[in-house]
């Protein structure tokens, strides 16, 4: 996704730089550039220093070349070093470049933005009253972020709006917790909202839990909720896919000449086996999400369900440059099993649903004509009324499902045709 700070795929790499590698290259080109630091630090109206002149050299270069490659200075070095590990100071809200301002991707679970009610999709145009188009992408990312307790005030566009909308919000440390689960009856539900270094333990530990939890029952089915997820850690995204794959290559990367750099497999070792599964995704899964979705479909492990994903499919290397801070730059594209590049293409579900809304009548016996609705039927004497109540309580169980969250219903309805078509 296009400059998203927070949870890109990154491979941190140190490496000490001498100072001339920044202006390798032709001669002449490094001659000009050289030429163009000194008539600055001569006659630009205000004293600059060198350090600010190489960093704002670095960091045009970097952002010329795509929405993911940057220069990050100590701060940003150290923040996004922190939010691979799932904890930082700020607001919790995933954000991509999309001028004039920042598109917010989701605001992540639990986090003052979600609970000051940032939606996907809005755009953040200022920062405490600051335009963010006079800002990079860093900077703005730098003034959301803070100490715990302090408020920071933004100001978003959201379609459907006429008016801006303006909202403080408290921040807070963001322990972003990446993995929620229950039961629907006998179908397991587990949320993945991002991929962190803690996520694939917190799936295996999900699964456990969820086991202990139905108890002497079998667990029928999975619904592996990958919406508004947006990415994160490669490792992690591999990691989790094994748990369901239990041979085969889940993800490679390669350069720009082609040639493989990593390759990740599944260990033979699958946590949940030969159980039925059903991936949820939407335009807010990008990333290692990605990954996660392309290994179980091109195995044919997972049946997609959703949306068509954000098509984010580059990997980012992080390079330290000391007493500068570090440059984050795109090394190679990933390719899912079957050799696909989703880059800027994105996965497509094997079954579309789009989100919505089901709007039940408040009576529903009242619409209903059945054989019970004749005059002088005959009654039933073998259902008793434990068995009315239990079956009543489902149809509303379900019902309200349906009207909070229709793609997750419709994803369970999934999974019971394919235990059924199983079965028979």
């Amino acid at each position: 996704m296009r400059n998203k700070v927070k949870y890109s795929i990154l491979t941190i790499v140190i490496l000490l730089l001498p100072g001339w590698w920044l202006f390798a290259g032709n001669a002449n080109d490094r001659l000009v550039l050289n030429s163009v630091i000194e008539l600055i630090k001569k006659i630009y109206v205000k004293d600059v220093g060198d350090k600010q002149l190489v960093e704002a050299a670095i960091s045009g270069m970097l952002t010329s070349l795509d929405p993911h490659s940057s220069f990050l200075n100590e701060k940003e070095f150290e923040e996004i070093q922190s939010s691979t590990k799932g904890e930082f100071g700020g607001i919790g809200v995933e954000i991509m470049v999309e001028s004039p301002g920042l598109k917010v991707i989701t605001p992540i679970d639990d986090t003052p933005a979600f609970k000051a009610g940032v939606k996907p999709g809005d755009l953040i145009f200022a920062i405490n009253d600051e335009l963010i188009a006079n800002m990079t992408a860093n900077e703005a990312i730098s003034k959301m972020r803070g100490a715990k307790n302090t408020k920071v005030k933004i100001s978003i566009f959201r379609e459907g709006k006429s008016e801006p909308i303006e909202l403080a919000i408290s921040r807070d440390i963001i322990k972003a917790n990446p993995v929620k689960y229950h039961l629907y009856g006998d179908y397991a539900y587990i949320r993945v909202a991002s991929f962190s270094e803690q996520t694939a333990d917190g799936v295996k530990k999900a699964i456990f839990s969820l086991k202990k939890e139905i108890g002497k029952k079998e667990i029928q089915g999975y619904v592996l909720d990958l919406r508004n997820n947006p990415g994160g850690v490669l490792k992690q995204a591999a990691y989790v896919t094994d748990i369901f794959l239990n041979e085969g290559v889940i993800v490679s990367t390669k350069d720009r000449d082609g040639n493989e750099q990593m390759v990740f497999r599944a260990s033979s070792n699958a946590t949940v086996k030969d159980v039925p599964l059903v991936v949820l995704i939407n335009n807010g899964s990008a990333s290692a999400s990605e990954i996660v979705a392309g290994a179980l479909q091109d195995h044919k492990r997972a049946l997609i369900v959703g949306t068509k994903s954000f098509g984010k499919g580059s990997v980012q290397t992080v390079i330290s440059l000391p007493g500068y801070g570090a440059i984050k730059i795109t090394t190679a594209l990933y390719y899912t099993p079957s050799g696909r590049s989703i880059q800027a293409e994105g996965i497509v579900p094997d079954v579309i649903v789009d989100q919505g809304r089901v709007e039940f009548p408040k009576d529903n016996k009242k619409y209903q004509y059945s054989e019970s609705s004749l005059r002088n039927h005959l009654e039933n004497k073998t259902r008793n009324d434990s068995e009315n109540i239990k079956e009543n309580s489902k149809a509303e169980f379900w019902a309200k499902l349906y009207e909070q969250d229709y793609q997750l219903a419709r994803s369970i309805d999934i999974l019971k045709s394919l235990i059924l078509l199983k079965k028979w």
